[in-house]
Parts: C-alpha cells; sequence; structure tokens
C-alpha cells in the first residue's frame, strides 16, 4: 500500500508483547516487548508480568524518534524532547513497585503539540519568535495527564503559530511516514506523523478549524475534536475567552482515545467555558465502546462538498471519492440504516457566512502570556516587530502580524453568530426528521498533499479542501476514525459528527465501525526496530 517514492528500509524484528519465545537450545527467553501499535492495555499488562518497565518503554521510543524523526525518513515531527523523561519513568517505576499503578495512564509518553504549556520545556509555537519561552508551570491538562501517571516525552511540530499546515521556521517540514514527499497535515500534523509512527503511545492536538481532523485522515489515527465546554485550554494558546480552538485526543485506537478523554475532561474555574461540560456526566466513556454499536444504528451520509477548492472532477477527490463509498458500505454491512445522501437545508449558503473577531483573539493572547510573568512580547506589535518574524514560514504570516487588524464588523459577527445558529437548528431537524444518530463526511476530500506543493505559493494544503463544519458550529463533535487507503497507499479517514456533547455515540459509532473494519497499518517507513529496549 506505499507509494514507490518511499525508499525507506529497516531490518524487522519479530517480536511480540510480553510473549516467552523458544531459544534453539530448548529453553525459554523473554522476548522484548514490541512497541509498534502497543495499546495501554498492551503496556499495562506488561507491567504486570513484569516484562516492561516505564523507563524501557520510554527509552524504545527515544530509540525510534532517533531513527525515524532524526534518521531514516526524517519525520521532523519532534520539536523538543521532555529532558526528564526517563527520570520521570524511574519514579514511576518505582512507584509501581510500592503500590502499583499510580492512575489510569501510568507509565504511558505522550507527545504534545507545541501551542500547550509543559513546565520545564520551551512553548515555541513552531516558530523562532518564541524560541525562548518558557511557561513556568503545566497546561491544566497536562496537570492533570502527569496525575494520572502519563510521561511527557516531548513536543510536536505545528503551523507556526497554529495556523495551516506543519511547516515553520522553528523547525522546517513534517513529513508523512505513509509517503515522507507528502505533508502529514496540520496544524496538528507533528502529533499526527509521530502517532502514526509509533514514536509515542498517545499525542495531544488542538483545533481551530481543521487541524486535529486532517492529520488524523492522513496519518490514519483516531482523533476527537471535543464539544467546547468538556476540555480545558488553560496554558493553551488561543484558549479562552475564544471558543472554536479546542484540545483534542490523538490515538491509534478508540479505546485508547476514550481513555485519554476520560483523563483530560474537566472543569477549570481559569477556562469559564468548561462550566458548559460541569454537568455533563459521561464518564466514563469507555463504557461506550460497543462491538455491535452499529446495529440499529440510524447514519446520515452528507456527500455535499465542503471543502472550498474542492474539485470532483479531479484525480485527488476521485481517489478518496472511491474509498468513501466503500466506506458506506462497510457501515450498512455494519447493520446500520444509512440515508445516503442526506441533505442539509442552505448548508453550503449559511457556511459561506464568515466574520472575524481580533479583540477577542488579543484578550486570549493576553490571557495566555500572562501566566509567564517574565516574557517580554505580550503585544501583537511586539510580537509583530520580532527580528525573527522576517523567517517566517509562509512569509505571508509576517505581514499579517506586522498589519493590525480592522476592528470587529458588529454587523458581520451578528451575521454569522445568526448563520451558525440557523445552520445549528437546520441540522438538529434534518437529524431528528430522520431520527439520526449521527452524520459522516469525508475527513479530507483529497489525499496528503506534495509537500512542494504545500510549503510554496498558492500553498496548497490550507484547509480548502476539509470539512470545518463542527469548527463554524463550534458547539458540535467531530471524531475520526482510519477508513482505508487511495491509491498509493495514502490514508483516509471517515469522520462522525454529532450535535453538541454527543461524544458516547461517536465513540460507540467509531468503535464499531473501527473493529468491523480495522483499517489501521502502521507505515512501512517506521517499522520495528531490530534491536528492543527489553525490560532493563
Amino acid at each position: 500500500m506505499m507509494s514507490r517514492r518511499t525508499p525507506y528500509v529497516v531490518a524487522i524484528a519479530c517480536v511480540a508483547c510480553g510473549v516467552v519465545g523458544q531459544a534453539q537450545n530448548g529453553r525459554q527467553t523473554a522476548v522484548p516487548f514490541q512497541v509498534v501499535e502497543a495499546s495501554i492495555a498492551d503496556i499495562h499488562a506488561a507491567f504486570a508480568k513484569g516484562t516492561l518497565t516505564a523507563r524501557a518503554l520510554t527509552q524504545q521510543y527515544l530509540d525510534r524518534i532517533e531513527a525515524y524523526d532524526k534518521r531514516g525518513p526524517v519525520l521532523n515531527s519532534i520539536i523538543t524532547i521532555n529532558p526528564r523523561a526517563l527520570e520521570d519513568a524511574d519514579k514511576l517505576d518505582a512507584q509501581f513497585k510500592r503500590t502499583g499503578r499510580v492512575g489510569p495512564l501510568h507509565g504511558i509518553p505522550i507527545l504534545v503539540k507545541d501551542e500547550i504549556d509543559t513546565a520545564g520545556m520551551p512553548t515555541t509555537l513552531g516558530t523562532l519568535v518564541f524560541k525562548d519561552y518558557r511557561p513556568p508551570a503545566d497546561a491544566f491538562v497536562i496537570d492533570r495527564l502527569r496525575k494520572a501517571g502519563a510521561i511527557i516525552l516531548g513536543k510536536t511540530t505545528l503551523s507556526e503559530f497554529a495556523a495551516g499546515d506543519t511547516y515553520g521556521s522553528m523547525f522546517g517540514v513534517t513529513r508523512n511516514p505513509y509517503d515522507p514527499t507528502r505533508t502529514a497535515g496540520g496544524s496538528s500534523g507533528g502529533s499526527g506523523a509521530a502517532l502514526a509512527a509509533n514514536l509515542a503511545t498517545l499525542a495531544i492536538g488542538e483545533e481551530t478549524a481543521a487541524s486535529i481532523r486532517r492529520p488524523g485522515g492522513w496519518n490514519a489515527l483516531v482523533t476527537l475534536r471535543p464539544t467546547p465546554g468538556l476540555v480545558s485550554r488553560t496554558g493553551m494558546w488561543d484558549g479562552y475567552p475564544t471558543t472554536p480552538a479546542q484540545m483534542g485526543p490523538m490515538a491509534r485506537t478508540v479505546t485508547d482515545l476514550a481513555k485519554l478523554l476520560e483523563v483530560m475532561v474537566g472543569y477549570d474555574p481559569e477556562d469559564p467555558l468548561t462550566a458548559l461540560g460541569a454537568n455533563v456526566k459521561h464518564l466514563p466513556y469507555t463504557k461506550y465502546l460497543n462491538k455491535d454499536g452499529l446495529k440499529g444504528a440510524r447514519i446520515g451520509v452528507l456527500r455535499e462538498l465542503l471543502g472550498n477548492s474542492s474539485d470532483p472532477a479531479s484525480v485527488e477527490f476521485k481517489a478518496v471519492d472511491a474509498v468513501f463509498a466503500r466506506n458506506v458500505a462497510e457501515l450498512k454491512a455494519g447493520g446500520a440504516t444509512v440515508i445516503d445522501p442526506l441533505v442539509i437545508p442552505d448548508l453550503k449558503k449559511l457556511l459561506a457566512v464568515r466574520a472575524t473577531h481580533p479583540e477577542l483573539a488579543d484578550e486570549a493572547m493576553a490571557l495566555y502570556l500572562g501566566r509567564t510573568p517574565d516574557w517580554s512580547l505580550r503585544t501583537r506589535e511586539a510580537i509583530g516587530s520580532h527580528p525573527d518574524m522576517d523567517k517566517a514560514v509562509p512569509p505571508a504570516k509576517a505581514t499579517q502580524w506586522r498589519t493590525r487588524p480592522s476592528k470587529t464588523d458588529w454587523a458581520q459577527w451578528g451575521a454569522y453568530l445568526r448563520a451558525r445558529e440557523q445552520l445549528t437548528i437546520n441540522i438538529a431537524k434534518v437529524m431528528a426528521d430522520n431520527r439520526l444518530d449521527a452524520i459522516v463526511h469525508k475527513t479530507v476530500e483529497i489525499p496528503p498533499i506534495e509537500i512542494a506543493e504545500a510549503i510554496n505559493p498558492p500553498y496548497k494544503a490550507g484547509t480548502n479542501y476539509v470539512p470545518t463544519l463542527n469548527t463554524f458550529l463550534v458547539f458540535a463533535a467531530s471524531m475520526t476514525v482510519p477508513s482505508g487507503y487511495s491509491e498509493g497507499g495514502l490514508p483516509t479517514g471517515i469522520t462522525f459528527f454529532g450535535p453538541a456533547y454527543t461524544e458516547p455515540t461517536l465513540l460507540t459509532l467509531a468503535y464499531a465501525y473501527e473493529q468491523a473494519t480495522h483499517h489501521r497499518a502502521p507505515p512501512k517507513t517506521t517499522p520495528p526496530l531490530a534491536r528492543s529496549a527489553g525490560t532493563k
């Protein structure tokens, strides 16, 4: 399934998780733990058997980062490695010997998009302008992850200032592990590429327009942009008081995503938006994982073009469309009743009503930067005038920062809010009339884009081929699952969409679809390493 333009070959060791092998002399020998595609359950089972330690697991991921992110296909998905990762693992191993697991993510290495604060490490936003920005405290969610036993392994690449595809002056460009001549998508592309290549067990992303779902679809991952109010943005660039930007979980399986989400959700007084989700009693999310969840479900298929630049006559579009046709058949085979096509009144007309609120964005920036008292760049003018802004990628980003945006056009903003409200009602009515559990659509309407097209004018990647229905509406849930591969072995995704706080329904449907199809396969450019760190 791989493109012929992917020449990387590495020796593969035939090893398995926590099993005992037979040596030539007839004696039993412990087989090293295989980190590739390992789940939380696999890892915790190995911990319990004594065949794996958190330190050994962390070292295996560090070895893979060195082999594949810095060498081999040079994925370039990680900006900073946590210098204390092995030390943190040792502490968890010691605690495990005394009392057992400290929490549901005990010893699980996680990578974090580099717009989310992790104490002791820089938060660069992918730009040289912020190369020395070192927040003193963890983001709210990172603190929850640590208390649950997670190991923060490192910070991942993103678009510069978290807007666009995954390239920036801080690191260059990130490559897709399924074809390193192509982009990983953005802006959570580093989290997507690294997780797909098994450089960590889990990852954290952020989405304002399509920044979690696009890397999810283009890297064969399970991802969720949760409903605003479930997950705090304190300690994240572009957080409160904005509403569209949301932190979200990224995983290789629906089960692992549900376990990560359980730790991330929670009320945070510093992000008042989470008060909206304080009384949403869904935990534990794993209770919604039902392999028969498609049976009797009613699902609407949204076929209307949602990408602004999508061309149904193009070879690219047709390649993904052919996969999506198979996906719809898979839903039917799983027992779902499919309403195809689903027509949402005035969908494109309402989606076209857009507006910006610069004052709100500036307020969010001020609140975020206020967490680091000794940081000098606190205004758009100060950031825009920094000499390293001249190195921004693409160059137009420097112009954006140096040009003071117009004040909010309140008439235009009001028109957008009205369109958002009307579309929310239209979707709710269509779902009610058809008794739908969810809506599905293509995660991205074309395959991953060639890097050369992504980093050069007119910057084809953008978000022009990605449905942004959920982020336009703001209060909606959207989950992507691997759905197969187009020609050349390029991943595609199917997105399950639902109204606000319907994450349990989406998890049920996504899990049933995943278990019925098992589409995810690891990229061939990053196979198991020939030697394992074992348990030492």
